[in-house]
């Protein structure tokens, strides 16, 4: 039995990167990106105004100044500023020459004669200065970034339309176990319905890769057999759930070896998550997981996420926030890291969910997050700082 940070380094150390290839920027989110995005011109590109008002000389601003020409957004400016002067301009227009700053139209008011007063006795530039922002030949986005709204608008000002990103892995899930049936039909006697293929796909999906759901094998040493051989085949990583553990009927550690898998590991000082098994295979990384529904949510988390993010470019570190208990949280074995899901409160503390243990689908529902105790603590404490792993 391995600590989990071993278990992490093993899974990590395996990664595969996938090749790049290269999309149209406005189906690329969620995408990573495979090559810096890089500007092709100074923004603002002018210095523009920043504002509705009034283009002017600074040291002018205590005087009546007169209007010399108007400039919409999208005009070039036709007459210079000189002395006594000014433009009426609207936000984003270029700036005249001669001008080196904007009264805030609100900031003024028109006299009789047509001309401009300044009501205050100071005022800022006003003025977005050319290459202020962004200077040409600048890295606006880095590769590894995971796009997301913001950056499509970046791509779309930098002329970056068809962005190289990392293409996807395909993930097999297979689940296994005579007990098991699919959603849709209803339980008979000591059958429950497959409820790990359907969490593990929509994680998969989350992380933006590509979910092969393959359904349930039986539990037969020759229908896993065909099953796993058939998943390494078209895929990058297969995710097995069930038959990792120590029954007459768990056979899948030797069936991957069977299979050509090099197993890495079979089993994590965690909780829950123990059985967790992971191989490498010459054409895919095969984890077997473990059959209990938290079981496989929280290994997944903590091990093939992390996988899957490094195959496709990012290796950022999942978001964490540290915050107080809401509580005390104890419990009576710690020879392993423990595991389990956690509510935020309105009040920013962390509360413990209602959780009966690893078959407890239902407890991760109005979860928050998760976070850990390590191994050989038996209590937090109320008000102590913990890490929660948000879900």
């Amino acid at each position: 039995m391995i600590l989990l940070q071993q278990a992490f380094d093993i899974v990590m150390g395996a990664a595969r990167i996938k090749a790049s290839e290269n999309i149209g920027f406005l189906s690329s989110a969620g995408r990573i990106l495979a090559e810096d995005v890089i500007s092709d011109m100074n923004m603002p590109p002018f210095d523009k105004s920043a504002m509705d008002g009034y283009a002017c000389r600074k040291e002018d601003i205590a005087n009546q100044l007169h209007v010399v020409e108007v400039i919409p957004a999208g005009k070039t400016p036709e007459k210079a500023i000189g002395k006594n002067q000014c433009s009426k301009i609207m936000t984003g227009a270029p700036i005249p020459e001669g001008a080196d700053c904007v009264l805030m139209v609100e900031q003024t008011e028109i006299n009789p004669d047509g001309s401009i007063s300044f009501l205050e006795k100071n005022t800022k530039s006003n003025i977005c200065f050319l290459g202020e922002d962004v200077k040409q030949s600048e890295v606006v986005l880095k590769k590894g970034t995971i796009i997301k709204p913001a950056h499509i608008a970046i791509m779309a000002s930098v002329g970056c339309v068809n962005p190289a990103v990392f293409m996807k892995p395909k993930v097999a899930i297979l689940s296994t176990g005579n007990e098991i049936i699919e959603p849709e039909n209803k339980p008979g006697i000591s059958q429950i319905r497959n409820s790990n293929g359907y969490q593990l796909t929509a994680q998969v999906e989350q992380t933006g890769a590509l979910a092969n759901y393959l359904g349930i094998v039986e539990d037969s040493e020759d229908a896993t057999y065909k099953a796993i051989i058939s998943a390494i085949e078209t895929n990058d990583i297969v995710l097995l759930t069930g038959g990792v553990s120590m029954g007459d009927f768990d056979f899948v550690p030797e069936i991957l070896k069977k299979a050509g898998v090099n197993i890495l590991f079979q089993k994590i000082a965690v909780q829950p998550g123990k059985p967790t098994t992971f191989g490498v295979h010459e054409k895919a990384l095969v984890f077997g997981l473990p059959g209990n529904p938290v079981s496989s949510f929280i290994q997944f988390e903590l091990l093939v996420k992390p996988l899957l993010y490094k195959m496709m470019g990012n290796e950022s570190k999942p978001m964490q926030i540290i915050l107080p208990m809401d509580e005390d949280y104890s419990r009576k074995h710690t020879e392993r890291e423990a595991w389990f899901p956690v509510l935020i409160t309105d009040q920013g503390t962390v509360k413990p969910l209602d959780y009966h243990g690893s078959a407890h689908i239902n407890g991760l529902g109005p979860a928050h997050g998760i976070i850990s105790i390590p191994i050989g603590v038996s209590v937090l404490k109320k008000g102590e700082n913990v890490h929660v792993r948000q879900i």
